[in-house]
């Protein structure tokens, strides 16, 4: 037997070439002959290799020898490729160089760091979600639990340690990063302790930049997370929709052998209730079950939940029902989760009826139980209710109101334009000695200046004054945007000095708010200058600020000077939404200005902002509706350069457009390569596609087309819309042919669309046909309108046709919808 080395040992995978070493020591014995010159050769290429070879078989040896001198196997995994043994090696320094290469954490690719997992805690698409609630039967009621680690508090003192701030600053340099950051970063992160980490993770804006962090961190030499990092990064992914990163980490702690308890797996059931996956984050209990990890009662309270969240309230009950079985008895976190699930279903009474239940079930319920269904009566305005509540949560559960409560009662009224029981409860907590502070006050404000009751809202202002409540930014600011609101602009100028005077700096927002008002009376200009100026009156415009002065110009029609604000935004980093600016594009396509949208939309892409389909969708129907087809079609072609991809939209107004030039056959084309993309086309398509066709007098290759179009998407009243297209244009005797097409159905728009083909007949003085339509209709139990008939029938008699007259007034008679007296009344 021969071993070729230079063949199969020049990976660069260590540990496999001295794992067939071991091998075939211990299995083949001496049955093998190796070349003793590669042999030598390949350990004079790789020393540093070898080195770290001899150190983890060493290593690999003693563990091996100490479990079996203890009669135990070896631990799982001690030689196996998916155990992280090439990690073992970057612990060692052995391959620090060749890690240098690819350990930015910028470029960390997660899909390889993951490639050799095992599969055996995939989590299925297939199955009912109540199979996984089944699951709890499966787990040992009787387990001792162990103790949590809970969530990780951090002081302010580690937030803004030095080490925190330093490793938060390289972070931020990333995107010119160089090995010297990078070395600084690895040397800062061998000194942090592990809740100085934890800081660093939740300090950063971005959860994906702290997810990569975390796993560059686990890949460096000399250092390894601590178990309370890997909670903390679990509980910054659960407030995301990273539910993959998410399930990574967790599949990361089992091969780091870090304890997985349930507050884990419920941190990854979170991530995937935000992102909408709920089968996936009720068969995260089936992946606790497979790694032996008895259920408690957070793991359930987060499963109920999830439930809740999705509007899954029936599945949440079940597995209520379930846990109850399994002998977890739920608490008030429990029911609380399952009293919102019923408001958010709009079933109030249900929540009540289970608040009351709730002392029968050995559950009291808390003040949060109350407050959940006092916030969406007001939602509802049943205000009256919510005092009723109010009794009952002191006489029922012995819970006395105390500031929390009212102030939550004040701030729920406020929000919901209740002002005046919001005052109501206001003195109610007053007269008790609660003192309510100023946020309180500029709620009740608020929301009086949002109903443009000022006067009050005023008074309420002094009134804090005379208690020694000083308003402060919010207050003034809620009450200069109620003088704006109404119109009273002036006024708000007086409260915004008035701000100074009292000692009370106004803040952007309060600027914003005038600014809006000055732009709701058509002062767009003087907003404008005092938006200039806003550097010396030490305030700085955000977008809100420049969005508002923009809409204000534009409604005005200075649409060059709008135009200037958004390039204002740009330079000042502010970037528009494309709704924005289509609304611009949109004001400039009305005054015909179609060069200068096209300018502003290219100077918007180029600085960065989100262009997207519609705004190209709108400036192609400007070059049309100028009648500029060429340049329509041109900006077509440009959207595919900018990787925008038209829609259905952006096809159907080419389409109109060339139909309306009389280039069919290129219509037909559009209309194909839009079915080919597939793309559906909607009513409007169907309806443009109709009318230019039948202004064409094209009904065959219409009909041809319609059928490609009905075989993506049915529309039910096509053939309705081409036969009265076909009558506005005169061509009755091709509606004719496809009456038979709408009259399968029989339903009242077929009768409409008939009805509007015997009109044609009789302006078009051929009553006759009318007549015969009608009877087709009669065939198909469609009952024609009475009015119209007798006008058929008077028609007939006057071209001598009195029995075809006769027979259709007839007609009626045998389905009785007139007496034989009135026949012979019409008769007559």
């Amino acid at each position: 037997m021969s071993y070729n080395f230079n063949s199969y040992f020049r990976i660069r995978k260590p540990h496999k070439f001295f794992a067939f070493l071991h091998f075939h020591t211990c299995v083949c014995g001496n049955s093998g002959q190796f070349n003793g010159q590669e042999v030598s050769y390949y350990f004079l290429e790789n020393p540093l290799a070898c080195i770290g070879l001899v150190a983890y078989y060493s290593s690999f040896l003693s563990r091996t020898s100490f479990a079996s001198s203890r009669g135990q196997p070896a631990a799982k995994g001690e030689i196996d490729d998916t155990d992280d043994g090439y990690g073992r090696f970057r612990q060692m320094g052995s391959w620090d160089n060749g890690d240098q290469q690819d350990s930015s954490f910028d470029k960390f690719d997660e899909a390889k760091e993951f490639e050799d997992d095992d599969d055996d805690e995939e989590v299925g698409e297939d199955g009912d979600d109540d199979d996984d609630f089944m699951v709890l039967n499966s787990f040992n009621r009787n387990g001792r639990q162990r103790e949590g680690i809970g969530r990780v508090e951090l002081d302010e003192d580690e937030l803004r340690h030095p080490l925190v701030r330093e490793i938060c600053r390289l972070i931020e340099l990333r995107l010119a990063w160089n090995p010297k950051l990078e070395g600084e970063l690895r040397h800062l992160l061998r000194s942090l302790k592990p809740r100085q980490v934890c800081a660093v993770l939740r300090s950063q804006a971005d959860e994906r930049v702290a997810l990569k962090l975390f796993y560059w961190a686990d890949r460096q030499w000399r250092y390894r997370h601590d178990p309370i990092v890997y909670y903390t990064m679990l509980e910054v992914l659960s407030k995301t929709k990273l539910c993959q990163g998410a399930r990574r980490v967790l599949r990361l702690m089992a091969r780091r052998g870090i304890v997985r308890r349930p507050e884990a797996f419920g941190y990854v059931m979170v991530s995937y209730g935000r992102a909408g996956k709920l089968r996936n984050a009720m068969q995260v209990l089936t992946l606790m079950q497979r790694a032996g990890v008895d259920p408690d009662l957070s793991i359930c309270n987060t499963a109920i939940n999830v439930l809740v969240k999705g509007n899954k309230l029936e599945k949440a009950l079940r597995f209520l029902a379930r846990m109850q079985l399994v002998e977890i008895t739920p608490n008030v976190v429990t029911y609380n989760s399952l009293i919102k699930g019923y408001c958010d279903l709009h079933r109030i009474d249900d929540a009540i009826e289970l608040i009351a239940e709730m002392p029968l079930k050995g559950c009291y319920p808390d003040k949060v139980s109350y407050y959940t269904v006092m916030g969406f009566l007001c939602k509802e305005k049943r205000v009256k209710e919510v005092r009723e509540l109010m009794d009952k949560m002191v006489k029922d559960s012995k819970l006395i109101p105390d500031q929390v409560t009212y102030n939550t009662l004040i701030h729920m009224l406020s929000k919901h334009g209740h002002g005046d029981e919001a005052l109501e409860f206001l003195r109610e907590a007053e007269e008790r000695g609660f003192r309510v502070d100023k946020v309180g006050y500029s709620a009740i404000v608020h929301s009086f200046c949002k109903a443009g009751r000022i006067d009050i809202a005023k008074e309420l202002v002094n009134e804090m004054f005379r208690k020694g409540c000083f308003p402060d930014v919010v207050t003034y600011t809620a009450v200069l945007n109620g003088f704006c609101l109404v119109g009273k602009v002036d006024k708000a100028k007086e409260m915004l000095k008035q701000m100074y005077k009292n000692g009370c700096k106004p803040n952007t927002v309060s600027y914003t708010a005038l600014l809006h008002g000055l732009c709701r009376s058509g002062k767009s200009s003087e907003a404008r200058e005092m938006m200039n100026v806003s550097e010396e009156k030490w305030w700085t415009p955000n977008a809100v600020t420049y969005g508002v002065v923009m809409h204000g110009l534009r409604r005005e029609g200075k649409l060059s000077e709008a135009c200037d604000i958004v390039r204002e935004m740009i330079r000042k980093s502010f970037f528009t939404t494309p709704v924005e600016i289509n609304l611009l594009i949109q004001s400039l396509c009305r005054e015909g200005k179609m060069d200068e949208a096209k300018k502003f939309m290219q100077e918007c892409l180029n600085k960065g902002c989100a262009v997207n389909v519609v705004n190209f969708t709108t400036l192609i129907h400007g070059y049309c509706q100028k009648d500029d087809l060429e340049a329509a079609l041109s900006l077509l072609d440009d959207m595919y350069l900018n990787n925008k991809h038209p829609d259905v939209v952006t096809y159907t107004t080419v389409i109109d457009a060339l139909g309306k030039k009389g280039r069919i056959e290129e219509a037909t084309e559009f209309t194909m390569k839009m079915l080919k993309k597939g793309l559906d086309p909607t009513p409007v398509t169907y309806r443009t596609v109709i009318h230019r066709y039948c202004q064409m007098g094209r009904v065959e290759d219409l009909l041809k087309l319609l059928e490609k179009m009905l075989s993506r998407h049915s529309c039910r009243t096509v053939y309705n819309q081409v036969i009265e297209k076909l009558c506005s244009f005169g061509n009755l005797d091709e509606a004719d042919q496809l009456l038979g097409k709408v009259l399968r159905t029989a339903s009242r728009i077929d009768a409409k669309t008939c009805h509007i083909l015997m009109e044609s007949y009789l302006s078009k003085g051929i009553p006759l046909s009318a007549y015969k339509v009608a009877c087709r209709m009669f065939n198909r139990n469609l009952i024609p309108e009475l009015k119209l008939c007798e006008k058929v029938s008077k028609r007939l008699m006057l071209e001598g046709k009195c029995e075809e007259a006769d027979r259709l007034m007839i007609r009626f008679v045998e389905r009785g919808h007139i007496s034989p007296q009135c026949q012979e009344h019409l008769g007559t």
